[in-house]
């Protein structure tokens, strides 16, 4: 598998559950060759979602500045038009589609990895 899946807002979590989750995550991933990985994250709708979406992009932004991730797109950039979004797509050609692209989805991140 080139393409993981994980829901960080799975058990509502607190924030700093799922920034550990993320990090223990990315760890294994790339250990396993896994190239892209989405989190699920929520948007905020119900519980925790919206401050876990914040606490996960800003912590995305300090792994790709000490250069852990290559980078990430979030949810309403995951579509065919964004370059990173087909880099991934490329990346990952045994993975089926994801049923998150092109449906501009808030709630997702998808992190890849080096």
């Amino acid at each position: 598998m080139e393409f993981k899946v994980v829901n960080l807002k799975e058990f509502n979590p607190t924030v700093e559950i799922a920034i550990a989750n993320l990090d223990i995550e990315l760890e294994l991933s790339k250990k396993s060759n896994i190239k892209a990985i989405k989190f699920i994250h929520g948007y905020g709708s119900h519980g925790q979602g919206g401050a876990i979406c914040i606490a996960v992009r800003r912590h995305l932004i300090n792994l790709m500045k000490n250069k852990k991730i290559k980078f990430y797109i979030t949810g309403s950039e995951w579509t065919l038009e964004d370059e990173r979004a087909r880099e991934i797509i490329y990346a990952c050609p045994s993975s089926p589609p994801d049923e998150d692209l092109g449906n501009f989805n808030p709630g997702i991140t998808i992190v890849c990895l080096k």
